[in-house]
């Protein structure tokens, strides 16, 4: 991970670049950097420093070269779920989350950034990519990088994300080349991915499921379970995504479009569309996030399913869905032992208007607060939830119950 110190990573996730989880989403903690981005806006509307121009960007350019910085986390977990027997019994659970190193820097004017992470179960990569600064403004990305879509960084404050993760369109890493241009007011995003992180549909890989990103993997057969591996491989190919985003004072407001097609071991066999609008605001200690979300699949052969793929299982979503989400987290400086800062907040997520004519949507609540406290982060989070995956549930479900996991997540960045 970049290095982590609380006065420098509000400035960079590392000297030079933009933006540098069957259980690690169960273990998805989102880096000490939203904390300490939170509470750098909260203080720039308040006066007490002079914004920089680049600020949104979280990038600085160097003048000479910065070389390469090592940096990783170690994190652990304790989990308590409602709706399962055996855990509910042993009061809960406390698991190994994972361990990551991460490579930010610059030689020679060119930028690497990269990210390999080990589970108990998996071993993935989570981003690789090479980039060079133009100019001022403009940068260019080219490997494993992440899809400018929605809300950035992310489009949640918790350590499971929102709903939009599960279904591809939150922090999704895919390979191909991106340019961004950054200016005071405008932010500029265009990518062209050709295959998903693994090569898609012929990539080299032991099992299409060990990623880190929700991919399409397959299309679902009418008999097919929701947990199967599908019979129809199937993998996105030749994705182009566009982001755009202007900042009115501490408020930005955006659009997100990709479009792209779906391929068998063959041919062409579909394509997919999505587009939202999206606004992160920041008013004085409150942050909110609010996106809504539009997504579709078209087959020549239409199935109102289809398989997914990460941490080291399938899962099935709808073709397509409309979401929603409404994120608002409040940042409380305090001094109290090694702990700076708590960010409170309230996640709502709603995925409607699915495919297959569900009769009941997914929700996901989350309640929590962001402990900050040196080189350690810890998310405390109750999750409320019905068709929600790690909650007990799948977007693919049409179950009327109601979910309650408990669950704490600690980790330690250098």
């Amino acid at each position: 991970m970049k290095k982590l110190t609380i006065f420098l990573l509000p400035l960079c996730f590392s000297q030079v670049c933009f933006s540098t989880e069957k259980e690690e989403l169960s273990n998805k903690v989102k880096q000490l950097e939203i904390e300490i981005q939170q509470l750098k806006k909260a203080v720039n509307a308040a006066g007490n420093i002079t914004a920089e121009k680049n600020t949104a960007a979280n990038r600085v350019v160097a003048e000479e070269d910065a070389g390469i910085i090592l940096g990783g986390a170690v994190r652990f977990q304790y989990v308590y779920e409602d709706y399962n027997d055996a855990n509910t019994n042993r009061g809960g659970d406390l698991d190994f989350d994972l361990f990551r190193l991460d490579l930010n820097g610059q030689i020679g004017g060119v930028i690497l950034s990269a990210q390999y992470r080990w589970f108990q179960y998996m071993n993935v990569i989570h981003h690789a990519w090479l980039g060079y600064d133009f100019d001022e403004h403009w940068q260019g990305q080219i490997g494993i990088t992440r899809v400018p879509f929605g809300n950035l960084d992310y489009n949640s404050h918790n350590y499971f994300f929102s709903s939009n993760y599960y279904v591809g369109l939150e922090d999704d890493y895919d390979a191909g080349i991106k340019f961004i241009r950054k200016t005071e007011n405008h932010d500029l995003r265009v990518a062209f991915f050709f295959t998903d992180e693994m090569g898609g549909i012929d990539g080299y890989v032991d099992n299409r499921t060990d990623r880190y990103s929700y991919d399409i993997v397959g299309v679902r057969a009418s008999d097919e379970g929701i947990y199967q591996q599908p019979s129809l491989a199937a993998a996105e190919h030749n994705t182009l995504s566009l982001r755009y985003a202007y900042q009115l004072a501490n408020v930005e407001l955006g659009f997100s479009w990709l479009s792209g097609d779906i391929r068998d071991a063959t041919s062409s066999i579909g394509d997919r569309t999505a587009f939202a609008l999206h606004t992160d605001a920041q008013f004085n200690r409150w942050n909110i996030k609010l996106q809504y979300t539009d997504y579709e699949y078209n087959f020549d052969s239409y199935s109102p399913l289809l398989a997914v793929g990460a941490y080291s299982f399938y899962d099935s979503i709808p073709s397509e869905a409309k979401l929603y989400s409404v994120n608002i987290a409040y940042l409380k400086p305090v001094e109290f032992g090694p702990i700076s800062s708590l960010n409170f907040y309230n996640n709502y997520n709603l995925m409607t208007d699915k495919s297959a004519d569900f009769d009941n949507d997914t929700i996901m609540n989350v309640l929590g607060v962001a402990i900050s406290a040196g080189g350690l982060y810890t998310y405390v989070d109750l999750v409320r939830a019905k068709n929600q995956p790690f909650i007990g549930g799948t977007m693919a479900g049409d179950s009327k119950a109601w979910q309650t996991r408990f669950n704490i997540n600690v980790g330690y960045y250098f």
